[in-house]
């Protein structure tokens, strides 16, 4: 049955997972290096950083620069990109500058604001929102290109305010793309936090990776990192997963019926 609608068997999400878990103890067991600990030395580090306090101090310092940064990147992003997505005057003048955005390295704009402003929490925000913006901006222009001019035609009609026209005619349209923007956006964002913390931060996961690294602790380095990714898990399960969901409910009829 699960074959004939198109689904998996529910067993086969817990068969590589698990078998790596095991490769990955029997490796550390077979070779007994401290470069190399097991699953339970992991665990057990996890449960006393968890327990000191140490790991959500760290997780939530990187969770909120994760957070700042997001929404100011989404907010400048998807204005920039609606506007040139709506004026082609203003396309063909920022685009090359888009473009150069684009393919500058995170690692340099990183260093860049760290000089220029000096280690502060502003400097590191900042890297992040400028490497992310160009990103948004790509994928929301795309979205305003692709506005039904028809129902640009109604609001016209019917006098809505630039309020009502936002939020009646441009956001359901946008609303596809705003997805593939924020979910693209948090995939880069907690790459780039974790390197602006390992850079020059005093707090943060990417500090403690870099901390854990000065002294070879390989079980603290792959206790912070499975910290992190379930949280960023738990984010994808809890909230973006749904929202990707209800963006593509419009086509579900569509798909249906063919």
């Amino acid at each position: 049955m699960n074959t004939r609608s198109g689904r998996p068997p529910a067993w086969s999400y817990w068969v590589v997972l698990p078998s790596f878990v095991l490769l990955w103890a029997w490796i550390a067991w077979f070779i007994q290096s401290p470069l190399l600990p097991t699953p339970l030395d992991v665990l057990d580090t996890l449960i006393r950083e968890s327990a000191s306090g140490e790991l959500w101090h760290h997780l939530g310092a990187t969770l909120g620069r994760v957070l700042v940064a997001f929404v100011l990147a989404m907010l400048l992003g998807t204005a920039i990109g609606i506007v040139m997505g709506r004026s082609r005057t203003t396309n063909a003048l920022f685009d090359p500058l888009l473009v150069l955005m684009l393919n500058l390295p995170a690692l340099v704009t990183i260093i860049l604001m760290y000089v220029w402003f000096g280690l502060v929490e502003v400097a590191a925000v900042m890297a992040v929102v400028i490497n992310k913006v160009p990103n948004v901006a790509v994928t929301v222009r795309e979205g305003a290109r692709s506005l039904d001019y028809r129902l640009e035609e109604m609001a016209t009609v019917y006098n809505f305010t630039r309020w009502q026209r936002f939020r009646e005619v441009w956001v359901p349209q946008l609303f596809p793309y705003l997805m593939a923007a924020t979910r693209g956006g948090l995939a880069l964002i907690w790459k780039i936090v974790l390197v602006v913390e390992l850079l020059g931060r005093s707090s943060g996961v990417g500090f403690q990776l870099y901390m854990a690294f000065q002294v070879f602790d390989v079980a603290a380095i792959l206790a912070y990192s499975l910290a992190f990714i379930a949280v960023v898990q738990l984010i994808e399960l809890a909230i973006l997963q749904p929202l990707e969901r209800r963006s593509s409910r419009w086509r579900q009829p569509e798909a249906a019926h063919a």
